[in-house]
């Protein structure tokens, strides 16, 4: 593939995670409108979202086996169909659980298919090897650019016209991302890496040898931790910021600085990767993550710390995501890179259904958050210890056929 032509495709890639990311984490701030409003429970809106990101772990496996032998077009159109039909069905909804089948099951479904993993899978493959750290960084970039775009417009949409119309706009917005699909590359399967290359592993072979592998595994756990933390902190700043008796404005700053800043930690962590190892960048991030819920936590919570905490976080927020696509990568080859990484993935996604709708049960139960945030930084001491032992070497893959 042509220098222009890999660089095309990462714009697409790039285009379609501002969408894709960047509509469905407004969710957080319909939270406090339909509660006061309709009178919905925290936990049951909480549910859904938890929901979305468990489906979103579960298909995301199947959706990238797909893509690793059919082609990642058609996968990532099919995700877009259904994304564009769950926020839609979402501005209709006049019942908890309508609502939840729009943004909990169609938009679940729809991120396995045309988010993350299948993208960067996508992008991975078409990359140079020696440029798929700088290239992931860009794409994860991607999503934080488009919190930093959504979150504002989507709060002043809703201060202006209410939780009905922003939805329905954002619902026409999300066609582009229908769009996007087309531009991925079309073929079957992509030109495997130098690394990959004579290696004639099946599916189940690469399942075998991925769970056998305890650094794998240590990955997958610590993915889990990541996927607590931002569902959590996503989903129920707002909330958390109307207890503290904080104005709107405050949460969807924060969580707007949340987005710039973290476009800057992924460009950085992916320039990174050339000169440390991935394990101990990522070891680092979650010990970071562990300081900084701490200390915006035990502090007084005002309008400021709140914002300094959105910056702060941004810079740990995705910035996970391309060292641990890479150990992977690093690990096992890219030939099954979109399966492989889905798993872990997968691992994230049941830590954002706890995060998510454990946060929401303790709200309605006991009034507030305060055990999810000592939790939060438990588990990121945790994170950082857990990858520590991981090997990084030749891929288990190639070595395994050889």
């Amino acid at each position: 593939m042509t220098r222009r032509a890999s660089i095309f495709i990462l714009a697409i890639g790039a285009l379609s995670m501002i969408l894709t990311f960047g509509i469905r984490q407004t969710f957080g701030l319909f939270l406090p409108p339909l509660h006061q409003e309709l009178g919905w429970s925290i936990a049951a809106m909480s549910l859904a979202w938890a929901v979305q990101n468990l489906l979103w772990g579960a298909f995301q496996p199947i959706a990238g086996a797909i893509a690793d032998t059919k082609g990642p077009t058609w996968v990532a159109f099919t995700g877009g169909v259904l994304y564009v039909g769950g926020v839609w069905l979402m501005s209709v909804a006049d019942t908890e659980l309508l609502f939840g089948l729009g943004s909990g099951v169609l938009v679940g479904i729809a991120l396995a298919c045309s988010g993350m993993s299948v993208v960067l899978g996508a992008i991975m493959r078409a990359s140079p090897p020696e440029k798929r750290g700088l290239y992931g960084g860009i794409v994860t970039a991607g999503g934080s650019v488009g919190q930093l775009i959504f979150m504002p417009s989507t709060q002043a949409l809703l201060a202006n016209h209410g939780w009905q119309p922003t939805l329905q706009i954002l619902t026409f917005v999300a066609l582009a991302i229908i769009l996007c699909a087309f531009a991925l590359p079309r073929g079957p399967k992509q030109q495997a890496a130098s690394a990959d290359a004579g290696t004639s592993t099946s599916i189940g072979e690469a399942l075998r040898v991925a769970f056998a592998d305890r650094s794998y595994l240590f990955l997958v756990a610590g993915f889990f931790v990541c996927g607590f933390h931002l569902a959590f902190i996503g989903f129920h700043l707002p909330q958390f910021a109307a207890l503290c008796g904080l104005t709107p404005s405050a949460a969807s700053d924060s969580l707007a600085l949340v987005g710039g800043f973290n476009a800057v930690g992924c460009i950085l962590i992916g320039v990174l990767m050339k000169k440390a190892q991935s394990k101990y960048l990522l070891s680092s991030i979650y010990f970071a993550r562990a300081i900084v819920i701490a200390a915006f936590f035990l502090s007084p919570v005002t309008e400021l710390s709140i914002r300094l905490f959105g910056a702060a976080l941004g810079l740990l927020w995705l910035s996970t995501v391309p060292p641990t696509s890479g150990l992977v990568a690093r690990m096992f080859g890219t030939r099954y890179l979109t399966m492989l990484f889905g798993i872990a993935f997968f691992s994230h996604q049941v830590g954002a259904f706890i995060g998510a709708y454990w946060a929401g049960w303790l709200y309605d139960s006991v009034g507030n958050y305060d055990a999810v945030w000592y939790i939060s930084i438990l588990l990121g001491v945790f994170s950082g210890l857990i990858h520590l032992p991981i090997r990084e070497r030749r891929p288990a893959l190639a070595a395994a056929s050889a």
